[in-house]
């Protein structure tokens, strides 16, 4: 299956909600606003489970390029719902004004509770830092990138097309997931940087050695300059510095983090490829955030429907439906973490920390176990912490400061793993900086292995090299051996791979069709 055909609606052209699932969202949007969030207009639609399955398969956009992923994602989903092993309640998308889907099939109290979820995510897409730069028309955008794909399909034909968008969705976490936000060098067509004045250019026979920093003072102990800042050694780093930059720069200049970008630049791709590469590194980079910070968005949206249906939205009738259902929404099964209740939990301990003063260096300090278990120094800052929590962290910087061991105990964490003994998962440590760890290992770059471009043209034939940022987990061989032979296909030449396997260094090899691995000192 190569896609799932036609696209499956124009959202903006729907009739919208029926009369009373409006009154509703009145309700629910102005209840909404007075507890503080700020969010985009949301725009409801009605489906039923074979149009909401359709678009989950598609990450929640009506169009998207034909791919037999997304027909693939759609079998799955329509037959877990079909079998009784998953519903989908809502779904929402990062847009101004934001697009949020209801299922048709759900009691009211359901429709209540996802509207005030979907309200606070709205208001964590619109205000959370890392989706500042995210772009708010990727609508469509998306429906261009389906126009562009299909239009090559027409012309080099489905199977050569899809084959390579097969290769570029296999490396697609190779991208700078900040590098939206962050602007780590300049693009290739910045004007050059004008000269100061004398700097013309002319060979007047005299080396200009470049100026050494030194340690700056203060005008009126300039008596010590000879003393702090030694003449010998000021020429010995000027003369450094005019040889290093004498030398010809690397390819690339420094580390590239996001690879898929060099190799748009770099490799010899025709056209189409490249505009096809283009598109998945732009949807790569849309979706980057909403994995950086899944604990976080669904723990505030958990945080605020909690709030709103305990508050003033649930009726005495609809009490027991909405507690029912919401016990499952942050229900943890064996052997995985729920976003939804760890991220409601963790803003919660912040709430009450803040609101009791439990934070700063005298509560760090205190040692005495019946005084802190009385701590409460009234402040009643829990509410403006959670705000300012939303709008400046991501998963790995909110768990990195605000896990701690007092919340770690009362959660009952631990870590588990195989024991080839018992062949069982059984408990390994309940320590928690053990715990912390390992989350704080989950979360980094959303779990995924970070590379870096550190040459274009190996042994001078044009040979990529990357090194695996390695932070204490090794490479899957497995992964290793696929990903770069996609690379290779992509860069059409052979490519390296820098990692540590147990210990030692070890450089993997793939020209594209055969993978070779070497210790190297």
């Amino acid at each position: 299956m190569a896609g799932m055909g036609q696209d499956l609606f124009d959202i903006r052209y729907r009739r919208g909600l029926p009369g009373e699932l409006k009154a509703l969202q009145a309700e629910v949007r102005a209840h909404a606003k007075e507890v503080g969030l700020d969010f985009f207009e949301v725009v409801f639609e009605l489906l039923d489970y074979q149009e909401m399955s359709m678009l989950a398969a598609y990450g929640g956009f009506p169009t998207r390029y034909p791919h037999w992923r997304f027909g693939m994602e759609y079998e799955q989903l329509s037959k877990g719902y079909a079998y009784g092993l998953q519903k989908i309640y809502e779904m929402v998308i990062n847009t101004d004004p934001c697009y949020a889907y209801l299922l048709n099939c759900n009691m009211m109290t359901d429709q209540k509770l996802v509207m005030a979820h979907v309200y606070a995510h709205c208001d964590f897409f619109k205000n959370n830092l890392f989706f500042a730069h995210t772009n708010r028309r990727m609508i469509d955008e998306m429906a261009n990138h389906a126009t562009r794909v299909r239009r090559y399909v027409d012309r080099y034909g489905q199977e050569k097309v899809e084959s390579f968008i097969d290769t570029c969705l296999s490396v697609e976490n190779l991208i700078d997931p900040h590098g939206s936000a962050i602007r780590r060098r300049p693009d290739r067509t910045d004007p050059p940087v004008p000269r100061e004045d004398g700097e013309d250019g002319d060979d007047d026979g005299e080396t200009d050695l470049p100026q050494a920093a030194g340690f700056k003072l203060r005008s009126e102990r300039s008596y010590m300059d000879s003393y702090i800042n030694p003449p010998g050694i000021i020429l010995k780093q000027q003369e450094e510095a005019w040889k290093a930059s004498q030398e010809p720069p690397g390819f690339p200049e420094a580390p590239e983090r996001d690879v898929l970008r060099f190799i748009l630049e770099n490799a010899p791709l025709r056209g189409w490829e490249q505009d096809v590469l283009e598109i998945v590194r732009k949807e790569a980079l849309y979706f980057a955030p909403q994995a950086q910070t899944k604990i976080m968005n669904e723990g505030w949206a958990t945080f605020w429907h909690t709030r709103m249906m305990t508050g003033k939205l649930a009726t005495g009738a609809e009490i027991v439906d909405y507690a029912d259902h919401h016990s499952g929404t942050v229900a943890m099964s064996p052997g995985s973490l729920n976003p939804y209740k760890l991220g409601v939990e963790l803003l919660r301990d912040v709430e009450e920390r803040w609101n009791k003063g439990r934070h700063g260096k005298e509560w760090e300090e205190c040692d005495d176990a019946v005084r802190r278990g009385h701590w409460d120094t009234g402040d009643m800052a829990g509410l403006q912490k959670v705000f300012e929590v939303r709008k400046v962290y991501n998963d790995l910087l909110f768990i990195d400061t605000f896990l701690t061991e007092d919340f770690c105990r009362r959660q009952g964490f631990f870590t588990y793993g195989f024991n080839k003994t018992s062949n069982l998962y059984e408990i390994e440590s309940r320590d928690f900086q053990k715990v912390k760890q390992k989350l704080l290992f989950m979360l980094t770059n959303a779990g995924q292995p970070r590379l870096v471009v550190t040459d274009g043209n190996h042994a001078n034939r044009g040979e990529l090299y990357m090194k695996h940022l390695h932070e204490g987990i090794e490479l899957k061989r497995d992964w290793a051996i696929t990903t770069l032979g996609n690379v290779a296909r992509l860069w059409r030449r052979p490519v390296n791979l820098e990692t540590v396997l147990d210990g030692k260094k070890v450089l993997y090899r793939h020209d594209g069709k055969e993978y070779s691995q070497k210790f190297v000192g």
